[in-house]
């Protein structure tokens, strides 16, 4: 069976064949039609390439600064649930406030990881990492104030007792005879 003949025989209708037979020149050597120029193609698509790099600059700026303002949604959370909690030393607010401080602490640890996915070199994120690292920090001093209300910090000079040399003594006194 030949190559575009249908079954019956008769040739199909709409059968185009895109071998290249010919022993002619390339599609390049052919001059362009009038009004047309291969360089303005090209630069169309650069100037559609830079306003799509454009676009994906802009939109990771903005997600970089979201991600860097996220910490502070979470302040406030942490701050009800520690007055939630109370000021008295039990389970639940020393679990609390153990939270308030290892979440800003992980989160600080994880500053290139968190801004990995934003980094390009039209993308500064040096504006969103120090607000993202300073909200960590209030939150981070938020935990230690916490701890302080708890009186799980040694703030006191009672709680340095023991580590303070035994006073001299600044008088004898003897009874009995003397001697």
């Amino acid at each position: 069976m030949d190559k575009g003949k249908a079954v019956m025989g008769s040739a199909r209708r709409w059968a185009v064949d895109f071998t290249d037979n010919s022993t002619s020149h390339s599609s390049r050597d052919i001059l362009d039609p009038p009004g047309f120029t291969r360089a303005s193609q090209e630069q169309d698509d650069s100037a559609v390439s830079k306003q799509k790099k454009d676009a994906e600059a802009n939109w990771k700026s903005q997600k970089a600064w979201e991600v860097a303002q996220a910490p502070f949604k979470n302040l406030f959370m942490m701050a009800f649930m520690m007055w939630m909690a109370g000021s008295t030393v039990h389970l639940f607010s020393i679990g609390i406030t153990f939270s308030a401080l290892l979440q800003p602490i992980n989160a600080l640890r994880g500053v290139g990881k968190v801004f990995e996915p934003y980094k390009d070199n039209k993308v500064d994120l040096l504006a969103p990492k120090l607000v993202f690292i300073a909200l960590n920090l209030v939150g981070l001093g938020l935990g230690v104030w916490k701890l302080n209300t708890l009186g799980l910090l040694p703030t006191h000079i009672s709680d340095w007792v023991s580590s303070l040399p035994p006073p001299q003594d600044v008088e004898y006194s003897g009874g009995g005879i003397p001697l």
